[in-house]
């Protein structure tokens, strides 16, 4: 969406987003994220032999879906002047079998299947609320998950 800071910050500037993760040594898989001005914790939970304390890469997706989704929703409902009270987004991951998957290309395997649940409160018609589930799909996030992706990776 062009009104997204995301978006923004991917194409009008020349320099891409960037993070940095660094195990802390304090747990075995604990780590800290920053981005600059922000630092977060991922761990594993205890089952794993991590110490749980924050969440996992898979929760951190989910997290990062969830976010995109309500602030995309939020910026369309301010620039259609919708009566938008809150947005709250439930995610789930899993794997299923890609021959369970009906309509997926992969046919082999298994394949990772999230599921997006949006609750939107205030006055909206049931267009609006339709629209809002069609706008969901184009937070920059879901974009760049349901894209072809590239990850270069190097030893430094």
């Amino acid at each position: 969406m062009p009104g997204h800071p995301g978006a923004r910050r991917h194409t009008m500037t020349a320099q891409p987003t960037m993070v940095e993760v660094e195990e802390t040594r304090g747990g075995r898989y604990l780590n800290t994220l920053r981005d600059g001005r922000h630092v977060l914790t991922a761990d594993e939970p205890a089952e794993v032999g991590g110490n749980d304390a924050g969440p996992g890469p898979y929760e951190l997706l989910l997290m990062s879906l969830g976010a995109c989704t309500s602030i995309t929703l939020r910026m369309y409902a301010e620039l259609k002047q919708l009566p938008l009270e809150r947005v709250r987004v439930r995610l789930s991951h899993r794997k299923i079998h890609a021959q369970d998957c009906l309509g997926c290309e992969t046919k082999e395997g298994k394949l990772d299947e999230i599921t997006r649940e949006i609750s939107l409160e205030g006055a909206l018609t049931a267009e609006q609320r339709q629209r809002m589930l069609e706008i969901a799909d184009r937070c920059p996030v879901h974009r760049t998950l349901t894209s072809e992706i590239r990850i270069l990776s190097s030893l430094v």
